[in-house]
């Protein structure tokens, strides 16, 4: 069962490790951009942590018969994942009033948005395949 579930969320996975390393090689381009790449590594691993918690809380509503408890589930999970976001921005901003770095909060705002239509895009395939096999 963990199996399965890590081979359905390896897109995502994937995604997660593919932008690390080049938030770590790109030091130099992120700079000269004038990105934070601390703030870009932490979104990131904020992110993919918030989507891993929403993943499973859909999955758990995929496996439920009752296919409105699946999209309240979607909902439900997209929901927590929007509040999470919103609440890291306000205490980032918050914290960091004068030293705000717009370009890697505006990234960061960017990767939301890629994790919640990846993590979409693979709940909808799970979706098609459980209608397939049952």
């Amino acid at each position: 069962m963990m199996r399965s579930r890590m081979r359905d969320f390896a897109p995502v996975v994937l995604l997660f490790i593919i932008l690390n390393a080049l938030f770590v090689a790109g030091r130099g381009w992120l700079e000269g951009w004038g990105a934070d790449q601390g703030v870009l590594i932490a979104g990131n691993l904020l992110l993919f942590l918030i989507t891993l918690f929403s993943f499973l809380m859909a999955k758990r509503g995929l496996a439920n018969p009752n296919p409105h408890r699946f999209v309240r589930s979607v909902y439900t999970s997209i929901l927590i994942k929007l509040f999470a976001c919103m609440i890291a921005a306000v205490v980032y901003i918050a914290s960091y009033k004068q030293d705000l770095n717009k370009p890697a909060l505006f990234t960061v705002m960017g990767l939301y948005l890629v994790y919640t239509f990846l993590e979409v895009s693979v709940l909808m395939r799970m979706l098609r395949n459980n209608k397939n096999n049952g």
